[in-house]
């Protein structure tokens, strides 16, 4: 009788928890807040820090939308969730809301104009579930191969090392790789009623890449919403490569850059996939213009300096070159469109002359004999302004990520020591605006964006973290006094 007992009860446990489990990992579950306002230390700077426990949490890639068309959400990928999925948090209540339950690959890619998430994700069944999306990118989480550290001589930012490319340097898991559309209004809505539908309500699965075209979920939305553009590789794919051209070797002491890789897009209403153009190098840090349709930037993605960082190209594989041409001693990164015609890049100076380490990544690699900071490339006019610089003798050393405003004001970069400055373009006034503890053994860098106003600025940072690694969303104001400032003129370029 004790024994059936025993049965009874280990039996109604197994029930509880196989019941249970889904909806631990259900679309539109919502978790408490955690916002809570922090005052820097160092610049009084108001932080208001959307999360704050050491949850595994991170932003999306700089050079993408981090907020919903309505502007009170912000998207970020977290590990609060089991397997890790995107989340989004409510930038006035604090509301925290899972986006998916399935997981997904690389970049996730807000609609502007429209409650709209697109993520790609593998269909393989036997495929690894979570933030991988059932096949994890070996390029990282953020759908590009992470770009650490660049000097050889300090720790990687991040926890690991991005795993080698094979070959032309995407995923090489079976798929297939599908677009997913998730509609964000009608998930929000049943979340907050708690009237939750099954995952399948929400998602609409666009179109699927061909058998033996792979992907990894480095993409960007195109600005009409209309279509996905992504990396991807595969024999199909290097087929392609123009005649004459050959593939590109790995370069620098990361052994990353080989290709070749290509671009293609999928029409998210019809499924229809179409080559680009392949180019011999490994492509990274796809993204889109999100003011002019069919305009796409991405970059020859080795790890550290490339032999040329930054290209353009229109979706109809017209266009295709350099977007900023640059000399053998430039360490180009981190670019970033950041208005109709403009992109913003890093061009480093975190090294001494003379150092002999210079040479794993070319001699005088930035190293400051030439022009650095943050600079400001015109997409049609083709000039190129440097808006700011890291003060020469300061910790942070150089600028490293960097990003704009759409309204042409500011400019905003990190630095080696994880603090936050801004620059006002119209002035060239550079002021630390963050100091965010320069938590420099942070799992990841903070890797600042804009927000479509161009009032704040988001960042991830290991500033609340004990263990001084674990991330959290944090979202900083431009100061008052700086957003109150007027101009005789508001041209910024010739």
């Amino acid at each position: 009788m004790k024994l059936k007992s025993l049965g009874a009860i280990v039996l109604a446990l197994a029930v509880s928890v196989s019941l249970a489990t889904p909806a631990l990992a259900q679309m539109g579950r919502r978790f408490p807040s955690e916002k809570k306002v922090v005052i820097d230390p160092v610049t009084g700077v108001p932080l208001t820090f959307l999360t704050s426990t050491p949850a595994g949490d991170s932003k999306i890639y700089q050079t993408h939308s981090q907020w919903t068309a309505d502007g009170k959400w912000v998207v970020f990928r977290s590990n609060r969730a089991p397997g890790g999925q995107a989340m989004a948090v409510n930038e006035e209540t604090g509301d925290i809301v899972q986006l998916t339950e399935d997981g997904y690959m690389g970049m996730l890619c807000n609609a502007r104009h429209s409650m709209k998430l697109y993520i790609m994700r593998n269909l393989d069944p036997e495929a690894g579930r979570g933030r991988g999306g059932r096949g994890r990118a070996a390029a990282g989480a953020n759908g590009v191969a992470r770009s650490l550290n660049p000097n050889p001589g300090e720790a990687p930012a991040t926890g690991a090392a991005a795993a080698p490319v094979r070959g032309s340097g995407a995923n090489r898991s079976r798929g297939p790789f599908a677009i997913i559309e998730i509609d964000l209004a009608s998930l929000f809505a049943d979340s907050a009623a708690s009237t939750l539908q099954p995952a399948a309500h929400y998602e609409r699965t666009c179109g699927k890449f061909p058998d033996g075209m792979f992907a990894d979920g480095n993409m960007g939305l195109d600005a009409n919403e209309d279509y996905i553009y992504c990396r991807v590789s595969g024999d199909e794919v290097s087929s392609l490569l123009p005649a004459g051209e050959k593939p590109a070797e790995r370069f620098g002491p990361r052994g990353m850059g080989a290709g070749p890789t290509g671009l293609a897009s999928m029409n998210l209403k019809t499924g229809e996939v179409k080559n680009i153009v392949t180019v011999p190098f490994q492509i990274g840090h796809v993204q889109t213009n999100p003011w002019v349709p069919g305009e796409i930037v991405f970059c020859w993605e080795t790890g550290g300096k490339a032999p040329q960082r930054t290209w353009t190209v229109m979706a109809d594989g017209t266009g295709l070159r350099p977007l900023y041409p640059e000399a053998p001693y430039d360490w180009i990164t981190h670019e970033a469109v950041i208005s109709k015609d403009e992109v913003a890049i890093a061009i480093l100076a975190h090294r001494h002359p003379g150092l002999a380490a210079d040479v794993d990544w070319g001699p005088e690699s930035s190293t400051g004999e030439h022009p650095t900071g943050v600079a400001i490339v015109n997409l049609r006019t083709r000039v190129m302004r440097i808006v700011g610089q890291v003060p020469v003798g300061d910790p942070g050393r150089s600028d490293w990520h960097v990003n704009g405003s759409a309204d042409g004001r500011w400019a905003v970069c990190d630095d080696f020591q994880y603090r936050l400055w801004l620059i006002d373009r119209h002035t060239g006034e550079m002021a630390l605006l963050a100091d965010l503890g320069h938590k420099t053994g942070a799992q990841d860098h903070v890797h600042p964006t804009f927000s479509a106003d161009s009032t704040r600025i988001e960042v991830q940072t290991a500033m609340l973290s004990a263990d001084n690694r674990s991330l959290n969303i944090c979202v900083v104001p431009v100061p008052k006094s700086w957003l109150d400032r007027t101009y005789d003129s508001k041209k910024m370029w010739p």
